[in-house]
């Protein structure tokens, strides 16, 4: 049986068509060369190291044909998920790839019990923004001069998670190869 048809004017789901996996130390030079070609301020090295040993951490990769094309991750900090990363490479943009990650992860979160996402967008980046408000996120506060390089502000955006049937987040995580830490508690 097929799910739910798109509303009018929302794209379809791509999220079938893409491969998540946790993320992984053989990533790393992927990850970082998308990293390096996405942002003026991008994370070192070093930072996406310690998201591996972070207990708190849920970061994945994203596969398209067996091509690494992204990757995305948050925190579970008290109930909600901080997104910290969406981040897809510039050839592959404007494929729907950002959506099937950030619907990835709020189900994950959903799985894991979490109830909140939040997120910092740097406000200039239409594109994201959009995305994201088109999700449902809303613009909840804004941290100024966040982004040091070029003192650009951050929007704080918020949205509610819906908490996913416990039956679903296992059909899922064997279909998709991944399982998540936390999963067993559910």
């Amino acid at each position: 049986m097929s799910g739910p048809a798109p509303q009018a004017g929302s794209p379809p789901s791509v999220s079938c068509a893409l491969a998540f996996e946790r993320f992984q130390a053989k990533d790393l030079s992927a990850v970082m060369a998308i990293e390096l070609e996405a942002y003026p301020e991008p994370w070192t090295e070093n930072m996406f190291r310690q998201e591996l040993g972070n207990a708190s951490s849920e970061f994945f990769v994203v596969f398209f044909e067996g091509v690494l094309v992204g990757y995305g991750g948050f925190w579970r900090v008290a109930g909600e998920a901080h997104i910290t990363s969406v981040t897809i490479a510039c050839d592959y943009r404007g494929r729907g790839f950002g959506r099937g990650l950030v619907e990835y992860l709020l189900r994950i979160a959903g799985d894991l019990g979490l109830t909140e996402a939040t997120l910092e967008v740097r406000e200039s980046n239409l594109r994201a923004y959009n995305l994201y408000k088109n999700m449902g996120f809303e613009v909840i506060g804004r941290r100024k001069g966040y982004y040091r390089k070029t003192n650009e502000d951050a929007l704080v955006m918020a949205r509610a998670i819906a908490r996913s049937d416990p039956k679903n987040s296992e059909a899922r995580s064997q279909e998709s190869g991944v399982r998540s830490q936390n999963e067993n508690v559910l």
